[in-house]
């Protein structure tokens, strides 16, 4: 079976290119397509592969721009002679056209936050230009109509999240599978909490980055910003000495950084989110906007962390407050064996059920 691999972008290291690398592992001689690719960006695992970029590659750096070229990009792609097609999506990845015997696959992270859910914001909040805003319209209009019939193109639907299985629905009107993302669990460590609270994000508005900035900043309480991105200089400008930015750290720096917080924080709505994941396997409870994956992911019981219902600084802080009054009864090993449902283990025996691999191990015996 020749296998290929299609992600939205390579230009960074986060959560959907870990699960490209679970993939890579599930199907070791895959190919890989993507609209850009910096090499120097990615881990070794992706550089070793085949990696085709497409056209547009050359102006990687202008790719949020892009957009509307990316359909043509991803139709221009050659996938003559692959048996089976995994696309990897977020940005968007599933619109290549793959032969007719082929069989594909789509791993969903979510549909394009910025054509759906998030249109309304992007469009009357956070863009600020009107001529930008005059053009939006109607391109976003064209590219939906794209994205929906491209849906038409899967096979099989894959969702990260039961969050992100619905928002497929609404969508595509498409049913999905649910396989959480993979999350390397057994890497992280507890250590005693220090006073300071976490955040690891990327620094955009969707995030809400902002809330947990100003919260800790008027009440005293010391944070810590792991990531970076757009938003970074307004954050600067809301925090003060207690809330320091690290920027992207190495893997073990960001590990030790779980291990000594004293909770995560979660401001926002996410599609499922690896963090909280990687901060429950460090032993340590999460307190997050209850929407979207964080309601799949934080455990019911009090010893997992709390849960708000709106967003905003007011909410995040009465959570906090509630964290800090059951704070001693938190179990740091009862919160790493809940994470082990999200292990890398899992997702690889759930995809290959999928993925078919096990019937093709089971004709070669």
């Amino acid at each position: 079976m020749r296998a290929a691999i299609v992600h939205y972008w390579l230009l960074n290291q986060r959560g959907g290119e870990a699960v490209l690398e679970a993939l890579c592992r599930l199907l070791p001689d895959a190919d890989l397509f993507t609209l850009f690719y910096d090499p120097e960006r990615v881990s070794p695992a992706i550089r070793a592969r085949r990696v085709t970029a497409s056209f547009l590659n050359p102006l990687r750096r202008h790719y949020r721009a892009l957009l509307p070229l990316m359909p043509l990009a991803l139709e221009h792609f050659d996938l003559r002679g692959y048996d089976l097609v995994v696309s990897s999506e977020s940005g968007p990845a599933k619109g290549v056209i793959v032969p007719s015997g082929a069989r594909h696959i789509c791993y969903c992270h979510t549909p394009m936050r910025y054509l759906w859910d998030l249109y309304p914001a992007y469009l009357h909040e956070w863009t600020a230009s009107r001529w930008k805003r005059a053009a939006m319209a109607p391109l976003a209009n064209y590219l939906r109509l794209w994205d929906f019939a491209t849906a038409a193109r899967v096979d099989e639907f894959v969702a990260n999240s039961d969050n992100v299985r619905q928002r497929i629905w609404r969508c595509y009107r498409r049913e999905a599978e649910v396989i959480h993302p993979p999350v390397a669990v057994d890497r992280f460590y507890w250590r005693p909490a220090e006073d300071y609270y976490l955040v690891v994000s990327e620094l955009v508005p969707y995030k809400r980055v902002d809330t947990a900035v100003r919260a800790c900043a008027g009440s005293g309480r010391k944070l810590r910003v792991v990531g970076d991105g757009p938003e970074y200089r307004r954050l600067r400008g809301l925090a003060n000495a207690g809330v320091e930015f690290c920027g992207r750290v190495p893997a073990e720096e960001l590990r030790d950084l779980y291990a000594r917080s004293r909770a995560f924080l979660l401001p926002g709505e996410e599609d499922f989110g690896i963090a909280p994941v990687e901060a429950l396997a460090s032993g340590k409870a999460v307190i997050a906007l209850g929407r979207g994956g964080a309601a799949e992911i934080v455990p019911a019981e009090p010893w997992g962390g709390v849960l708000y219902g709106e967003p905003g600084e007011e909410p995040l802080l009465a959570a906090i407050s509630q964290f800090e009054e059951m704070e001693q009864w938190v179990c740091p090993q009862a919160l790493a064996a809940y994470a082990q449902r999200f292990s890398e283990a899992e997702f690889a025996r759930k995809m290959e059920a999928v993925l078919g691999l096990g019937e093709k191990e089971s004709r070669r015996a």
